[in-house]
């Protein structure tokens, strides 16, 4: 196995690592009694998978990329950053109940559903799927990471409606980049 399989596995064990000490940490909360040691147990496992994405690039590039690897990879960022947004609009790391919305959560999986939907028509047409990343793609990982951050971080004391509205707003505008992808791929050659 490669190493940056390795490293993207590790990635991926990570993330129910996060989760769970997330919800641990809700549950403190809950309970009237945060033990501060879960949120940053939580954070340190969100922080290494995330960030583990660019180890893993890295040992592609420098050792070869993989068929499991090109797999992998793109499925850790996808599950790592929905499973961060499940849990924190699930459970509130914040007596005032701070929480990301869960219209939110809606729009980015309806968002993601809907690319994945997207792709597989446009192999089903017998295309070439293309896949054009975008500046708004990468604007959108970056603040819904941002909008995550926002919560777990707790150094902002404003709700996190405010980065949550900033993020939908990417995600609606890389949204309707991905459509007009997919339509152009979609046009009689």
């Amino acid at each position: 196995m490669s190493p940056a399989n390795i490293v993207t596995i590790l990635r991926i064990l990570l993330i129910p690592v996060f989760a769970v000490f997330a919800i641990r940490y809700g549950a403190s909360i809950k309970a009237g009694e945060p033990q501060e040691i879960l949120r940053w147990l939580s954070l340190s496992a969100f922080i290494i998978a995330a960030a583990g994405d660019w180890l893993d690039g890295y040992l592609a590039r420098k050792h070869g990329k993989t068929k499991l690897g090109a797999f992998l990879d793109p499925l850790c960022d996808k599950v790592l950053m929905l499973v961060g947004l499940i849990v924190l609009s699930q459970v509130s790391w914040s007596s005032q109940g701070w929480t990301i919305p869960e219209w939110y959560v809606v729009m980015v999986v309806a968002r993601d559903v809907s690319i994945a939907t997207g792709c597989v028509f446009i192999l089903l047409t017998g295309k070439k799927l293309e896949v054009n990343t975008n500046w708004s793609g990468k604007a959108t990982t970056f603040v819904q990471l941002f909008t995550l951050g926002w919560v777990m971080l707790k150094v902002v004391p404003f709700s996190p409606l405010i980065p949550t509205v900033v993020a939908a707003i990417f995600t609606l505008w890389s949204s309707w980049y991905y459509v007009r992808e997919a339509l152009r791929q979609l046009q009689p050659e």
